[in-house]
């Protein structure tokens, strides 16, 4: 598996609010995305900031999907360009089902 972590920058006037309401009319474009295991919105205490973390079925799917026309919208709908950082996972613990998922 493989996870990616956008870290996006918030202009100072974007209210918690309003992030909410921009999270909750786009989340549905997730939905379905080929090699997508499950996505996480973030916004950071003080609001200056939000993230997108992405768990993948792997690194090609991740690559795939992060296109210059998504790179683009993201950047406009949030005002500001993305930080990326990846990481390989070897396991994931569902807590809540007590249940370890390994990377194949």
């Amino acid at each position: 598996m493989h996870a990616v972590m956008w870290t996006f920058k918030v202009p100072a006037s974007t209210g918690k609010d309003e992030l909410v309401r921009t999270i909750n009319a786009t989340a549905h474009t997730y939905q379905g995305v080929p090699g997508l295991i499950r996505k996480y919105y973030g916004i950071a205490p003080d609001g200056a900031s939000i993230v997108g973390i992405y768990l993948w079925q792997n690194v090609a799917a991740a690559n795939a999907f992060y296109t210059p026309r998504w790179r683009s919208l993201v950047e406009q709908r949030w005002g500001a360009p993305p930080q990326r950082q990846d990481w390989d996972v070897p396991m994931v613990v569902e807590s809540a089902e007590r249940r370890l998922v390994a990377a194949e």
